[in-house]
């Protein structure tokens, strides 16, 4: 008797379970790139309207799953879309970047930065006390909006022993203010900074919360204003607020001990997934940075050569994945924003995480309108 084989292997398995919201994910990608393009064109006689086709992913998400809901079949392979891909769809974009052009971006983003973070934490803990939230949770609404959004929420629960339910409210203030952000800050960077795209960029890498969400507003910035470089500028200056994850996660532990921190029903609340191992540097940061070295080693090495044009044609079709990658991502970023979920939080610490957000985002406006009258 032949043995059975009905026995998949788990990568096919998982293949099956990721296939369907894969699909969903591409298919309204496809669809808010053909309204994206229709309205830019004027449809039906109307206005021309140069609407990126990530502001138009992100809305179709969220429209859709406050809607008609998102189906459980779909989920997995979302949760795939939103991490695997869109992380991928980042660490491409490096591909735009030369070490030279980088080190110049970094040099007027860092200073912009450092204040934003300091602000952030400050801002965060004097905000959190006047409206009476929990120490844990002001400590993850501050990093969530001085670092890297959900990234820093996960990574410093478990050192300061956050419960489940404080963990899920830092995220979802995250996600709210992020996206309100990431769809109204490109206007406003076009504003103030219309005629220096790297100053945008620096502007949404420094005020915006989450690393997708400063990248689909530099992405939505590029679309709209045939701006590449402000993509590339907002993008290294949100890792570079990244790259702090390493020392906070062991000084909010530090922090942590004090008596402030500990709650009354600590003991019978479970506690966020503390055994989690968490990446302190991110592994799209790496290779985000792999891609910058890569541009910069295969520019110089084709430099006057006969395969320059073909080093030219691969970096513009990984330039073209990674936009791809983006749109496909924050179609998944939108699905996951459940205007109900929001409401449950109460107003206290929505208040405080969106006078947080206000501050930070007047912080890093100042200060990169500053610099840009400083240096030209």
């Amino acid at each position: 008797m032949q043995p059975s084989l009905r026995v998949s292997s788990p990568s096919v398995l998982w293949l099956r379970l990721a296939l369907p919201g894969i699909a969903v994910a591409a298919i309204l990608a496809f669809l808010a790139k053909a309204v994206a393009n229709e309205l830019a064109g004027g449809i039906a006689g109307l206005p021309k309207l140069p609407i990126s086709p990530v502001m138009c992913a992100v809305v179709l998400g969220m429209l859709w799953r406050n809607t008609l809901g998102v189906p459980r079949f779909a989920t997995e392979g979302l949760e795939w879309v939103m991490r695997g891909l869109l992380r991928t769809g980042i660490a491409l974009v490096g591909l735009r970047l030369t070490l030279s052009g980088a080190t110049a971006i970094a040099v007027t983003a860092l200073p912009i930065a450092l204040t934003c973070f300091c602000v952030a934490l400050a801002g965060a803990a004097v905000i959190g006390r006047l409206f009476g939230v929990p120490p844990r949770l002001a400590v993850l609404l501050a990093v969530g909006t001085a670092v890297c959004g959900c990234t820093a929420v996960i990574a410093v629960a478990p050192a300061i022993r956050a419960r489940n339910d404080e963990t899920a409210f830092a995220i979802t203030c995250v996600v709210l203010f992020g996206c309100i952000a990431m769809l109204t800050y490109p206007s406003l960077a076009a504003v103030f900074f219309s005629a220096t795209p790297i100053y945008a960029g620096v502007f949404l890498g420094t005020a915006i919360h989450d690393t997708t969400q400063v990248i689909g507003a530099g992405l939505i910035y590029s679309q709209q204003h045939s701006a590449p470089a402000a993509l590339a500028a907002a993008s290294v200056a949100k890792l570079l607020r990244n790259l702090s994850i390493a020392f906070l996660v062991p000084a909010a532990a530090w922090l942590a001990r004090g008596p402030a921190f500990i709650q009354p029903g600590d003991a019978e609340a479970k506690p966020a997934e503390s055994r989690t191992r968490v990446q302190l540097v991110p592994l799209f940061v790496i290779g985000f940075i792999v891609c910058v070295v890569l541009r910069t080693l295969g520019d110089a090495l084709t430099r006057s050569s006969a395969v320059a044009a073909d080093w030219h044609a691969l970096m513009t079709t990984g330039q073209g994945a990674s936009e791809l990658f983006l749109i496909c991502g924050m179609t998944a970023v939108g699905l996951s924003v459940s205007f109900t979920q929001m409401w449950r939080i109460g107003w206290r610490p929505l208040a405080s995480g969106l006078l947080v957000a206000i501050l930070v985002g007047v912080c890093s406006l100042s200060l990169t309108l500053f610099m840009q009258h400083l240096l030209h």
